[in-house]
Parts: structure tokens; sequence; C-alpha cells
């Protein structure tokens, strides 16, 4: 039986960014998850490494994560992209966040080309054209970050100023985009499929407001 994580790799894992699985840590540290088949490390520069899925399940498993006074929290690194502060998040919309810029761009591109090997890495035929695991259980951050990555400008805090927002649905595997403009709209909806989503256009039947409700395709 494969022993379990030291508390100092548990406490990595733990620290983990909560999007995009990067993590941070010493070589050494990080050579031991990638043996343990928890984490990889990207073929790209700057050569970042990610959690696996079966990390993600060590990270999202509380009693997997150690207690008591190994249990210090790690103060998680800036992302790689130089200019960077905090952990990377996707901007799902209605954030009051500053301008994107290039070392924004250089962070979403960064999870974004993570997030492929990430598919690449836990499908069975190495496809990076269809979503993965770890999309379908975080939906509203995988499919804000697909519209980020392509370039589409999420909503700012103040409602009037345009812009996508993704947000949960009651339905399963499913969530809704919203952006004023229709022919924005269509864009998103066109980014989602390309990215390996199934998409409709509906109506809001109360308030008449257009949105694409968007689904991870399966194959």
């Amino acid at each position: 039986m494969t022993r379990p994580p030291t508390a100092a790799q548990r406490r990595v894992i733990g620290a983990a960014d909560p999007t995009t699985g990067r993590l941070r840590g010493t070589q050494g540290q990080l050579a031991a998850l990638v043996n343990r088949g928890l984490a990889f490390r990207h073929p790209r520069p700057p050569h970042d490494h990610f959690l696996t899925p079966a990390g993600h399940r060590v990270r999202e498993t509380p009693d997997a994560l150690p207690d008591g006074p190994e249990a210090a929290p790690v103060t998680p690194a800036p992302p790689a992209a130089e200019g960077g502060a905090g952990v990377f998040a996707a901007r799902i919309g209605g954030e009051d966040a500053p301008a994107g810029g290039p070392s924004r761009t250089r962070e979403v591109r960064s999870a974004w080309a993570g997030l492929l090997e990430l598919r690449r890495m836990t499908h069975a035929d190495g496809a990076v054209d269809r979503p993965c695991g770890w999309e379908r259980t975080h939906l509203v951050q995988a499919a804000a970050l697909a519209l980020e990555a392509a370039g589409h400008r999420p909503a700012g805090a103040d409602a009037g100023d345009g812009g996508y927002r993704v947000r949960a649905t009651p339905q399963p595997e499913a969530v809704a985009v919203h952006e004023p403009g229709p022919q924005a709209l269509r864009a998103c909806a066109a980014t989602l499929e390309q990215a390996g989503w199934q998409t409709g256009e509906y109506t809001e039947p109360r308030t008449g407001v257009r949105y694409v409700l968007a689904s991870p395709r399966r194959v």
C-alpha cells in the first residue's frame, strides 16, 4: 500500500491554488509529490507543478490534511507570472478587481495551459478537447477560466459596465453565462463550445434576459 503523504507534503497540497492546483514548495517536496502521483510538472516553462486528480482528492478531504501543531497554514506564493499577488482565481464576473494587464494575461495563460495538461493526463485517450473531472466539480471556475483565457472581459462590480458573469444553476453540471450584448453572449457560447462545453441560449421567463446555459461535454 502506498504510504500517505507526510505532514510537510500535506501542507504543500493544502496550500495549492484552489482553482488551478498550482503548487509551491521546495524542489524536493514537489518531486516527492510527483513520484507519489499527486502532482505533475508542466512540460513548458516556467515548469510549474500542479495537483493531479489524486492530489485534489487529498486537498479536498479534510481527514487527509494535517491537524494539530503541524497544521500551521502555509502562505501561498504569488503566481508564476511577474507582478502577480496572492493566489490565482478565475474571474467569474462581478468582482471588485483591478483591470487586467500583462501580468494578469500571463497568469491566465499559465492557468489555462495547466488545465489543458490536466485534461491530457487524466483522460485515458490523452484528449484535451473536453473538460476533465476537476472541471466538473468546479463548473463556475472552469467556465470562467475558459472565457478569460480566450480574451473575454469579466464584468466588474458595476452591473452597467458589461462583461460576462458566470453563475451556478440548480441544474447538475450546468452554469449560466450572462452578457448584456447579444453578440458578446453568442461569442461566449462559441468560446465554451471550442473549449469542450455544450451550450444553449435561453430566456429568463420573468425578466426576458437572454443567457447561455453551458455543460461540460463528455465525448
